[in-house]
């Protein structure tokens, strides 16, 4: 197939050319989601405030890749050997972890960190959590409050 009859398959109604953002307070800090949730990725801010840490987590249907954009950051992260080590994210380097690795963003100083991900799907599972949120799973994430106040 060539360009011309690949072209007659798309409906141009779909373009858009408006920018998207919503902004996800969260105890922590906040996040800035960049894609529609009906996109099949997703890319997000996450604003870590000095001191705080996401959850001990992990995810059974979602990867994530992270990259530091400000701030001094680190992810405290399952090895191969199942130990957690903690390391210090840099900019312009690459972070990833993979569907059922335990993993956990930590605020040294405020920062700001750029993640892409598979969509918002599945369960989060929370291990340990500073905020006593529960597991985040897809009926969770329709309630606007999420079992949690900021």
């Amino acid at each position: 197939m060539d360009f011309q009859d690949f072209q007659k398959t798309i409906d141009p109604a779909t373009f858009s050319t408006d920018p998207y953002a919503k902004v996800v307070p969260k105890p922590w800090g906040e996040e800035i989601h960049l894609a529609p949730e009906t996109e099949p990725y997703m890319m997000k801010i996450i604003k870590i405030k000095a001191g705080c840490r996401l959850s001990l987590q992990a995810h059974d249907k979602k990867t994530e890749s992270w990259t530091l954009l400000r701030g001094d950051a680190a992810v405290l992260v399952e090895d191969a050997s199942g130990e957690l080590i903690q390391i210090p994210l840099k900019t312009e380097l690459g972070y990833t972890s993979r569907l059922g690795q335990r993993h956990r963003l930590v605020g040294i100083t405020d920062c700001e960190i750029l993640e892409a991900s598979t969509p918002e799907l599945g369960t989060t599972f929370r291990l340990e959590d500073d905020y006593a949120r529960p597991d985040e799973t897809e009926a969770l994430r329709q309630d606007p409050n999420r079992g949690w106040k900021v």
